[in-house]
């Protein structure tokens, strides 16, 4: 970025808005270019991070409606610095003061001007920041008796491929899985059930202050571990989270453990495993023989990390870099369960990670279908006769999910799908999830 992420702040104890806006539309103007918001955050000081991404998350949540307002102002499209910030300082506008958080809108103007003053190439537009601004708060916040500006009834971007996918397979519900998406997404707790009950750690909770809820079941599938909190809090006030009672994880996601039922004596495979969720709920349920694979170097440290702050590791463990399509890292023993959480488009995440949609290409989605078979394929040698594997996607997308599961089914005669949710769709306490089981009927 043109200006450090980690040096604009000399304060390390809070961020003033206005350097927070300033890195939140460059860190927007990144993933632009192409970058994940999840890399271009964790540049961040921990004392940027919770701030700058609630802003940049915003902003791409209402990227439709903030763009709206700022075409109605700025008929010429601005530079892109200029085009990021207002779209952040305009978030926060329609963040209608949500849970009494919101600015006042004398505030968001003040200090989106200062944060001008922040950038070099952002400098000059004082003025047009400043004039844009004030209209837009009037059209918001209008004057008492004065017709308010009339929402967008899908703020989010998607491009136009991705709606018309979601448009010809979901023809009642797509306007739905948008209305979901573009809310801010719930934080989810799965209790470490080696260290509390789920009734005792929502003890903890409340003796702390923290309201909390149990969520029983999602698609059908019983949930043991899972409790919703109303009212996010940061993971440093959740009782015992550094000594790993604890673990934040959507409801959806904590399907997958349930579905495999690990035994103390499985052998089992997680053969995309970061960052190592899904790992470590696996090993909650039972002390069995794991190895979590994954490709990715940077992202392998976080399986261990995860591992080591839920006292899960053990000498049954083995954490390997290696490719879930080739066989090089196998040492070729068997497995009897294999999780395979395979890459996919995440299309049913974007409530937790909005910059999603302006990441993917309709042609990723057909190359994607290419990596997904070549590890469904791969995977299903390393498993056992009467084993069991476990396809999962976090897609929406129908050519990532029931699409492969037929697939796979018709080209391998030995492959008997049991009973699993299918395609699972976004809701108030679940992201969108595929998941299909299969067990391997002799050789």
């Amino acid at each position: 970025m043109q200006k450090s992420l980690n040096s604009l702040a000399d304060n390390k104890t809070s961020l003033p808005l206005s350097e927070a806006m300033t890195i939140a539309a460059q860190a927007i103007g990144e993933v632009m270019t192409g970058r994940s918001l999840t890399e271009v955050l964790d540049e961040l000081e921990p004392h940027e991070r919770p701030i700058v991404q609630s802003l940049s998350f915003d902003a791409l949540r209402k990227w439709v409606r903030s763009h709206e307002l700022i075409k109605q102002f700025i008929p010429k499209t601005p530079p892109p610095e200029v085009e990021h910030l207002l779209s952040v300082a305009i978030a926060l506008f329609l963040n209608e003061n949500t849970e009494g958080k919101g600015y006042a809108a004398h505030t968001i103007v003040d200090q989106a001007v200062r944060a001008c003053g922040e950038y070099d190439q952002t400098m000059y537009a004082k003025g047009l920041v400043n004039a844009v601004l004030r209209k837009v708060g009037l059209l918001v916040e209008p004057p008492a008796g004065e017709r308010r500006y009339p929402p967008d009834p899908i703020p989010m971007f998607v491009p136009p491929w991705w709606r018309a996918n979601l448009k010809r397979n979901y023809s009642k519900s797509w306007q739905s899985i948008l209305f979901t998406q573009a809310k801010r997404a719930p934080l989810i707790l799965r209790v470490n059930k080696r260290q509390y009950s789920r009734e005792q750690y929502q003890a903890l909770l409340n003796e702390a202050g923290i309201s909390a809820s149990p969520i029983d079941s999602v698609a059908g599938v019983n949930l043991s571990s899972a409790l919703l909190l109303p009212n996010p809090v940061p993971v440093s006030e959740l009782p015992g989270f550094y000594s790993g009672a604890v673990s934040v994880q959507d409801a959806g996601a904590q399907i997958a453990a349930g579905l495999l039922n690990p035994k103390s004596t499985d052998r089992v495979l997680d053969a995309c495993a970061a960052p190592g969720g899904k790992t470590a709920h696996l090993l909650e349920l039972a002390d069995c023989e794991m190895v979590a694979l994954e490709l990715d170097g940077e992202r392998l440290g976080k399986i261990g990390g995860n591992l080591d702050r839920l006292r899960l590791n053990s000498p049954k463990i083995k954490v390997v870099r290696g490719d879930a399509s080739k066989t090089a890292w196998w040492d070729g023993a068997l497995f009897d369960k294999i999780l395979l959480d395979a890459p996919c488009s995440a299309s049913g995440i974007v409530a937790r990670h909005p910059d999603i949609p302006f990441l993917r290409r309709e042609a990723d989605i057909r190359a994607l279908q290419e990596k997904q078979r070549g590890i469904l394929e791969q995977a299903w040698k390393m498993l056992k006769p009467e084993g069991l594997l476990l396809y999962v996607t976090c897609s929406v997308f129908p050519e990532e999910g029931e699409a492969q599961a037929n697939w796979f089914a018709a080209e391998h005669s030995n492959a008997v799908r049991l009973s699993a949710p299918g395609q699972i769709l976004p809701t108030n306490i679940s992201d969108g999830f595929f998941y299909a089981l299969f067990k391997k009927n002799g050789q």
